[in-house]
C-alpha cells in the first residue's frame, strides 16, 4: 500500500522519497523490543500466579499483546522492513496472534485508506452507527472479538459478503481462514492433550481482557470528525507519552500517516512535523482521556452517533 493520500505540493518529491525509506535495523528493533517485553511480562506472570502483583503484568501483557495490531497495521503497510518477506511472515505471524488474518486486513485497510469517513466504502464503518451502549460494548472488546471470530468462522464456511472486499479475492480471504481455524483447533488440541492453561494464561485472558487498552487508540482517530475526503480534517492524532507511541509503532500521529501511508513508523513524527510547518497548523488532536470523556458527553441523554451531522466535528479538544 504506497499509495499517497494527501496533496503532493506539501512536500518535495526528493524529500518524501527519503522518508519513505524502510530499514531492517528499525524495524527488527520495535518488534524484537516489543517481543522482548512481552517475553519478560509472559515470565513474570507464570512466576506470580497467585500474587496481586500479577495484576498490574497482566494488564501490561494483555495491552501489549493487543498494540502488536500497530504492527501488523505497519506490516500490512510493507513499511517496517526493507526486506520483503519479512513484512509478510511476521505480519501473518501478528495477525495469527490477533484473530486477524493478514490478507484480509490488508484490503479492508486499503479501502479505509481510500474511502476514510466513506460510510459506504470504508472498510472501517462497516457498522451500525454507535449509541452510548454499543461503543461502550466495543470499547470494553465484547463485540469487537465477537465480529473477528465470527468473521474467521463465517470466511472459513465460504461466506464472505463485505461490499469492500473484491469477489476476485474471496477464495485467497477462505483459504487465509481455514489456515486460521486450522492453527486455532491445532493449539486447542495440544493445550487440551497436555493438560496444559499455557494459551490461555499467556495469550488469551491477557488478550482479551484488555483489549479496552487498544480501543483507545482504535476508536480516537477518525470518529466524531467530517466524513470528507480531507485527512488533514477527518482524522486526529493523539497527544500522549513517549511508552505509549512506542507500544503503538507512533501511531498516535495518525494524521501524518493517513496523509503519506508509505511513510514508515519511525518516521511519522519527523512527518508530522514537516506537515505541521507547511500548513502552519497542527492536525486535530486529543488525549486518549479527553476523547473518552467528549465521547460520552456527546452521547448524554440519549443521544448516538446518528444525531450528529456527518459534515462537522461532533467531538472536539474543547468539549
Amino acid at each position: 500500500m504506497d499509495e499517497v493520500f494527501a496533496r503532493r505540493d506539501l512536500l518535495e518529491a526528493a524529500t518524501l522519497k527519503a522518508l519513505c525509506r524502510p530499514s531492517d535495523v528499525r524495524g527488527g528493533l520495535q518488534t524484537l523490543s516489543q517481543l522482548l517485553v512481552l517475553s519478560l511480562t509472559g515470565g513474570l506472570l507464570l512466576r506470580c500466579p497467585n500474587s496481586l502483583w500479577c495484576i498490574p503484568v497482566f494488564m501490561v501483557h494483555g495491552a501489549l499483546l493487543n498494540f502488536l495490531y500497530a504492527g501488523q497495521h505497519e506490516l500490512s503497510h510493507w513499511t517496517v522492513f526493507r526486506t520483503r518477506w519479512l513484512n509478510e511472515w511476521v505480519g501473518r505471524v501478528f495477525g495469527f496472534i490477533l484473530f486477524y488474518p493478514r490478507t484480509f486486513d490488508q484490503v479492508q485497510h486499503v479501502a479505509h485508506h481510500r474511502f476514510t469517513q466513506d460510510w459506504e466504502r470504508d472498510g472501517e464503518l462497516a457498522r451500525p452507527r454507535y449509541t452510548r451502549t454499543s461503543f461502550l460494548l466495543w470499547m470494553t472488546g465484547v463485540t469487537y472479538w465477537y465480529t473477528r471470530w465470527r468473521r474467521i468462522v463465517r470466511f472459513a464456511f465460504g461466506i464472505v459478503s463485505e461490499p469492500y472486499l473484491p469477489a476476485s479475492r474471496h477464495p485467497e480471504f477462505i483459504r487465509e481462514a481455514r489456515w486460521h481455524v486450522a492453527g486455532y483447533a491445532a493449539i486447542g488440541i495440544v493445550s487440551v492433550y497436555a493438560h496444559s492453561g499455557l494459551a490461555v494464561q499467556l495469550w488469551l485472558a491477557p488478550m482479551l481482557i484488555m483489549k479496552f487498552a487498544h480501543q483507545l487508540q482504535n476508536t480516537i482517530e477518525h470518529l466524531g470528525l467530517p466524513h470528507e475526503s480531507n485527512v488533514f480534517a477527518n482524522t486526529r492524532s493523539t497527544r500522549t507519552n513517549a511508552v505509549l507511541r512506542w507500544a503503538c509503532w507512533q501511531m498516535q500521529y495518525h494524521t501524518a500517516h493517513h496523509a503519506f501511508p508509505g511513510v514508515p513508523f519511525h518516521r511519522l513524527k519527523d512527518l508530522d512535523a514537516l506537515l505541521t510547518a507547511r500548513r502552519g497548523s497542527p492536525p486535530p488532536t486529543m488525549t486518549y482521556w479527553g476523547f473518552q470523556r467528549a465521547v460520552f458527553r456527546a452521547f448524554a441523554d440519549g443521544r448516538t452517533e446518528a444525531d450528529f451531522p456527518d459534515d462537522q466535528v461532533w467531538i472536539r479538544a474543547d468539549a
